[in-house]
């Protein structure tokens, strides 16, 4: 499992562990998985979804970062839509 966190500047939005999540690279959307190599990747707005153990879970949003080192992800967020 991976430890994610989705963050706004007004909340966080999402903490926890996932399988897997999915975001909407600069250049195409990646998925990550258990033990990803380290990376820095701009966000455009579009889908993330991530699977915990309660099941798929998905968001919209607004452009913004996500850093990916030692199974741990951090997605700062310009806003969250849904």
């Amino acid at each position: 499992m991976m430890h994610l966190t989705i963050i706004t500047p007004d909340e966080k939005v999402f903490e926890g562990e996932v399988s897997e999540a999915t975001f909407p690279g600069a250049n195409g959307s990646f998925q990550v998985l258990k033990d990803h190599a380290a990376l820095v990747s701009a966000l455009t707005q579009g889908t993330v979804s991530y699977t915990t153990k309660g099941g798929k879970i998905s968001c919209v949003i607004e452009k913004g970062v996500v850093e990916i080192s030692n199974n741990q992800m951090t997605l700062l967020a310009e806003k969250v839509l849904g």
